[in-house]
């Protein structure tokens, strides 16, 4: 389970965040690859190499594998759950076919692609593999969230008919079904406004709403994959995203805030509660990664500058922040 979105901001920067919820316990790092940077496939057949430098938050399963980032060039990508529906190539022993693992796709796309469209251009040549990875012990379902400072964003999916990847105007993607299912699901909610509905006439009853909020009945509020793209989509699009950086990332958090869960409300057949273990979000135009997590929720700020100008291979930035202590006001 996850949210993502990409917004535009008042000047015109795009910012792509993400929700991380999940029920295997994960270690998250903010790590910086420099140009050049290899790693050895998880489909243990090559060895793959980036072109340019990028930032992101994974984990170190050596090699570390990306959920969601961005690169020198402004592109950026999200890596997302997407159980029922994800079907992957087979793997090949035909030389010449190069082969990524799906879990390996965001690191790959980040390190590779300037653009949106230059990630669809190499997501059509090159074969989308499964892998077990060390953190499930499994295959992991995934479809993407991709991209750019241009303000291109598209959905790619790999299902049993192939690859699909789609324009996405909205910059929004849960989970399961697939993207075009939910941007369906949206027509089941056009009533949704955020001002408030008219007093009406019932025969000889005259009716007013009780307060503030009315035109918002009816917006799903459980956790479910197309509930919460349709609470992303609302809010996304009538959330008020004022002038400034900062004040633009701080807004993208409080449509997060709507979509996060807290440990025990949603809990698998495992008997684990899966959880939001971090928000992230990504500038576009000026590199940068603000994230915060379970336990302290105060937004951390790195810059892919932030890392030295001459290394080779890849940096970690440092672990995500855990507990937080409380500030006092006097």
């Amino acid at each position: 389970m996850c949210t993502a979105i990409a917004a535009k901001t008042a000047e015109g920067d795009f910012l792509l965040g993400r929700t991380m919820d999940f029920s295997y316990p994960l270690d998250p790092e903010l790590f910086v690859a420099a140009p050049g940077y290899a790693w050895p496939s998880l489909t243990g057949t090559q060895m793959l190499q980036g072109r340019f430098r990028f930032m992101g938050i994974g984990q170190d399963i050596s090699p570390v594998v990306f959920s969601d980032g961005v690169n020198e060039r402004g592109f950026a990508a999200a890596m997302l759950y997407f159980p029922g529906y994800a079907a992957y190539d087979a793997p090949s022993q035909e030389e010449g076919i190069l082969q990524v693992a799906a879990a390996e796709l965001v690191g790959y796309l980040l390190g590779q692609c300037a653009t949106v469209a230059q990630a669809v251009s190499l997501l059509r040549s090159i074969r989308i593999v499964g892998a077990e990875d060390p953190v499930t012990r499994s295959v992991t379902p995934l479809h993407w969230l991709l991209a750019d400072a241009g303000g291109h964003c598209m959905a790619a999916e790999k299902m049993t008919d192939g690859l699909h990847i789609m324009p996405n105007p909205l910059g929004v993607l849960s989970n399961s079904p697939n993207f075009p299912w939910h941007m369906t699901n949206l027509r089941n909610y056009l009533q949704a406004a955020p001002t408030q509905p008219s007093e009406a006439e019932w025969g000889p009853v005259h009716l007013e709403p009780f307060g503030q909020g009315g035109g918002t009945f009816g917006l799903p509020g459980d956790f479910t994959p197309p509930s919460r793209f349709v609470r992303a989509a609302y809010l996304k699009t009538h959330t008020e995203f004022p002038p400034g950086r900062d004040a633009a990332v701080r807004a993208c958090f409080h449509v997060m805030e709507s979509l996060s869960i807290p440990k025990g409300a949603v809990v698998t057949s495992r008997d684990i509660s899966d959880y939001t273990q971090y928000t992230a979000f990504y500038s576009l135009q000026a590199q940068e990664c603000y994230f915060r997590t379970y336990d302290n929720s105060q937004i951390t700020m790195a810059a892919m500058a932030d890392a030295p100008g001459a290394f080779r291979g890849i940096r970690s930035l440092g672990k995500l922040p855990q507990a937080g202590a409380f500030a006092r006001l006097v």
